[in-house]
């Protein structure tokens, strides 16, 4: 019997809450929102807090209450993890309230939304553009921020995200066996972007692919594309001489050289 009567208490508790919730939520009293909404805030009820600041907009526009009530809306939605709908209100809050004491913060945390908006590197990377556009900003911007080295290191993984789409896009052609292909797409990788991370690779199977090309061609166009493989294989050692990979073209090489020798 006891046990039912603190069940029915609990309840009866629970029930109340959130009656008193939804009769603030619902309420014109903007005062006794506004506390509300810090209380869950604070208690990290952030949904429920979102939608109290959400529900005060109207009602504190022109006054000195709408930039921290825009704010703390965006932070609620930051902190629940809806990530889009915050960047969203960042955005809307610092296009508003540039010069707002929170402003700093708020572009710090649209960022991270922006990245934390991102796909994996198989993925389409159109946000992942936006959002390096925006960190790099934001750097420039605002050198001294103690949020400083976290956009850096936003700005890095990124930056390799793309990297290694690249690289895994040429990469495709070689294992499709479509080697001259696979030869100019990794190519073109470190013409655009000679700091791509994977550069030992892209060098490694760009001798490759040259190799293969030429082995796979009709006899009378093997020794032109064999030298075309030579040229790559010494742009490969005069890079990486200590590679893991310099065994497999050394082997390939010596394997030309007394073809030719014959």
């Amino acid at each position: 019997m006891k046990k039912y009567i603190i069940f029915a208490a609990c309840l009866i508790a629970l029930v109340s809450c959130k009656t008193t919730y939804q009769k603030v939520l619902s309420s014109p009293d903007v005062d006794e929102k506004y506390a509300l909404a810090f209380e869950l805030f604070n208690a990290g009820k952030y949904s429920k807090a979102a939608q109290l600041f959400e529900s005060m907009l109207i009602a504190v526009g022109g006054t000195s209450k709408e930039d921290t009530v825009q704010y703390y809306r965006a932070l609620c939605n930051y902190r629940f993890t809806d990530y889009l709908t915050a960047e969203t209100n960042f955005e809307q809050y610092i296009d508003h309230f540039p010069r707002s004491p929170f402003s700093e913060d708020a572009r710090f945390y649209r960022i991270e939304c922006l990245f934390r908006n991102t796909y994996r590197s198989e993925l389409d990377q159109t946000p992942t553009y936006k959002a390096i556009s925006a960190i790099a900003e934001y750097m420039t911007e605002y050198p001294d921020s103690p949020h400083f080295d976290t956009a850096r290191d936003m700005l890095r993984q990124l930056s390799e995200r793309l990297d290694k789409k690249a690289f895994d896009g040429a990469y495709l052609y070689y294992k499709m066996e479509d080697y001259k292909a696979a030869g100019v797409a990794l190519r073109n990788i470190l013409k655009e972007d000679a700091d791509n991370i994977y550069r030992e690779q892209i060098l490694y199977y760009t001798a490759m692919a040259s190799y293969k090309y030429a082995d796979n061609s009709v006899p009378e166009k093997k020794k032109e594309r064999f030298m075309i493989f030579e040229d790559d294989y010494y742009n490969f050692i005069g890079e990486y001489a200590e590679s893991q990979y310099r065994a497999d073209l050394d082997k390939l090489y010596r394997k030309i050289k007394e073809s030719n020798s014959k």
